[in-house]
């Protein structure tokens, strides 16, 4: 079985990434567009948990086979293993590209996590706790990672700074992660200083249940009819899981840096009404046609993401024209096409625009040729 909507919904949230990445990297971003400068949750947000989820919702399938009765072999695991390693070495590919110039890495100073490292890792152990656990086993692990996350950034005390400092330096995942990563191999921008990691290792335990969420998901949607009622109910779930991720934030702020167990459960709650929306229009009402564009970019979603940022970082790193004050690339391309008449903050958006339409095109092609990378 092969859920469309599924593709659908992951073709979304990689136009997502794309467009977001593309508009951190301007100077004048429309605020909704940006990611929140610490507590809260901006559209901006949603996009990174949603692709864990989907993550969660795809495993459903993938594992389905694999019962109490028909356990997996050595190379089930190897594959999922390989699959966790590929995309970890993705990232620090990425991470590297950035790191000393475009052609140059500098594995002495490469930072260690990221985006693709916390797909991967959260990946690995929530198949491991899917085929190891029993259902009711991966619920109560769920459960203990969210409540005890929460219990240890709350009430476990950093030396010199205290119990509950929910500050990018002063939180309890920052001081664990500068104890097992070197400093060298933290991550440098936006206020962290090389003191945290918005996608460091201990904050990436939460960020597990962003994918168990996924799987949860999926297997109540492989139990129920494809009807109207399952979109109602994905949607009441949905619309739960805000409530409490709001209450939640009220004594453990919602913080996407932090992935507060908080931001875990609110961002389901928004997939879920998002996966509701999609099941209902193309599962249910057959209406497939406005969904084409973004099934074409899911169906190649890690591959076009990749490339993306490779693009970015090249447009950043490459200069137009001689001498310490020649514009990047990118600032040429911004200024010139696009500021220059449309203005600073649309500015930034249409060429941001302008970069998603493009990797839908890549997507396009590549989907005529029928070449689907796999990991």
């Amino acid at each position: 079985m092969r859920l469309t909507s599924l593709d659908v919904f992951r073709g979304i949230t990689i136009a997502g990434m794309i467009l977001v990445n593309m508009m951190g990297v301007a100077d004048d971003v429309y605020p909704l567009l940006a990611h929140a400068d610490w507590n809260g949750c901006t559209p901006t947000d949603l996009v990174f948990p949603f692709f864990l989820f989907i993550v969660g919702v795809a495993m459903t399938f993938s594992l389905s086979k694999y019962t109490e009765a028909n356990k997996p072999t050595s190379a089930v695991y190897w594959r999922i293993l390989r699959r966790a390693a590929i995309l970890f070495a993705l990232g620090l590919l990425l991470n590297g590209f950035w790191n000393k110039g475009v052609w140059t890495f500098d594995l002495s100073s490469i930072r260690m996590m990221g985006v693709l490292q916390r797909i991967s890792l959260t990946y690995l152990f929530a198949s491991l706790a899917v085929l190891n656990l029993p259902r009711k086993g991966q619920w109560i692990l769920a459960a203990v990672l969210l409540i005890g996350y929460w219990l240890t950034m709350m009430y476990v005390p950093v030396p010199d700074y205290g119990a509950g400092i929910l500050t990018r330096t002063g939180n309890f995942a920052a001081y664990i992660d500068r104890q097992i990563i070197p400093q060298a191999h933290l991550y440098a921008g936006d206020g962290f200083k090389k003191l945290g990691d918005p996608e460091g290792l201990f904050s990436t335990i939460p960020a597990i249940v962003s994918v168990l969420a996924g799987y949860f998901t999926g297997q109540w949607i492989r139990s129920q009819p494809v009807q109207s009622r399952t979109s109602v109910g994905l949607g009441l779930f949905g619309i739960g899981c805000l409530i409490i991720g709001w209450v939640w934030g009220w004594t453990f702020p919602i913080n996407k840096k932090l992935w507060t167990s908080s931001y875990v459960v609110f961002t389901s709650g928004w997939a879920l009404l998002l996966l509701a929306a999609c099941y209902q229009l193309i599962e249910v009402r057959l209406i497939r046609r406005w969904s084409k564009p973004f099934e074409i970019m899911g169906l190649n979603a890690i591959a076009l993401f990749v490339a993306s940022v490779l693009l970015i970082k090249i447009l950043v790193k490459t200069h137009i024209g001689n001498g310490e004050n020649a514009p990047s690339t990118y600032n040429w391309i911004y200024q010139n096409l696009f500021a220059s008449w449309a203005g600073a903050l649309n500015g930034s958006l249409l060429f941001a625009l302008v970069t998603v339409l493009l990797w839908f095109a890549v997507g396009f092609l590549m989907y005529r040729q029928r070449w689907f990378i796999k990991i």
